[in-house]
């Protein structure tokens, strides 16, 4: 049997750990993520990770930043798994710490493929992904006994009519249930739009989370029709999570300016 106890000591895998880190407050990363942290000899991270994390670590960690900053410098996913297959082929113990959940939206699935065909061993540690993590957060049940019994995570980061779009916005908009919108700032108004059009109700509530989990996380609130311009006049900038469904009502009435454990959310 199994000992029923946790412990702190580090997690020596001998190859290449895929680390999901949460939404970004560092507490909320898992402990079998700290234990790969903790005896890793180099982390390959971004910018949504915790990075808060990497301060309490050996100086001895190599600390190697691939962000991918939004119309700003971008490391290749192609140079991302080289990099992993290098320090792992060298025989460093290597975790690849993102923010989230590394098989959600996170190209996870990319990295295990790139390190399985090298022949480097690779294991995945999931983490709390900012679709469920960040509405709960800041208050908001993507799902309610009674009303809503289906979610539906989307990334937007190409418009509806986007000739790399895979998401059928139709169907979409036909669905009952709670939407999450990821990666979605700059193209909100026209998701919005393609919703309303294919029939979901204009009047259907919304909450914009920014910043989810840390201490400058705030929320906004409107409605569907008004989501384009609810993220220009708050000026709303990412991360943001974008919460669409009859939810954000139930879960937001009464709400006060401090909800969960860090939110410091405003309603409008």
């Amino acid at each position: 049997m199994p000992s029923p106890s946790l412990t702190l000591d580090p997690d020596p895998f001998e190859g290449v750990t895929l680390v999901g880190g949460g939404p970004g407050d560092p507490e909320l990363i898992t402990v079998a993520g700290l234990r790969s942290l903790l005896a890793a000899d180099v982390v390959v991270t971004d910018r949504l990770a915790p990075t808060d994390l990497l301060a309490s670590l050996s100086p001895r960690v190599e600390v190697i930043d691939v962000a991918k900053i939004p119309r700003g410098r971008s490391t290749s996913q192609e140079q991302i798994n080289a990099l992993l297959v290098e320090h792992a082929r060298a025989g460093r113990r290597v975790v690849r710490l993102k923010g989230g959940d590394n098989f959600v939206f996170g190209r996870g699935l990319e990295e295990m493929e790139a390190l399985v065909a090298a022949g480097v061993p690779v294991r995945v540690v999931p983490g709390l992904s900012s679709a469920l993590a960040v509405p709960a957060l800041a208050g908001i049940s993507v799902t309610h006994r009674g009303l809503v019994q289906d979610v539906t995570v989307i990334s937007g980061h190409v418009p509806p009519g986007h000739s790399g779009g895979l998401v059928r916005w139709e169907a979409v908009a036909a669905l009952r249930g709670t939407l999450v919108l990821l990666m979605a700032v700059e193209n909100a108004g026209a998701i919005a739009a393609a919703l309303c059009a294919h029939g979901r109700d204009p009047r259907t509530p919304v909450a914009v989370i920014e910043d989810g989990s840390l201490p400058t996380q705030r929320v906004v609130q409107g409605s569907l029709e008004g989501l384009g311009a609810l993220v220009a006049e708050e000026r709303v900038r990412p991360p943001a999570i974008i919460v669409i469904g009859e939810t954000v009502d139930v879960s937001v009435a009464g709400r006060t300016t401090q909800v969960g454990r860090q939110s410091s959310g405003r309603p409008v």
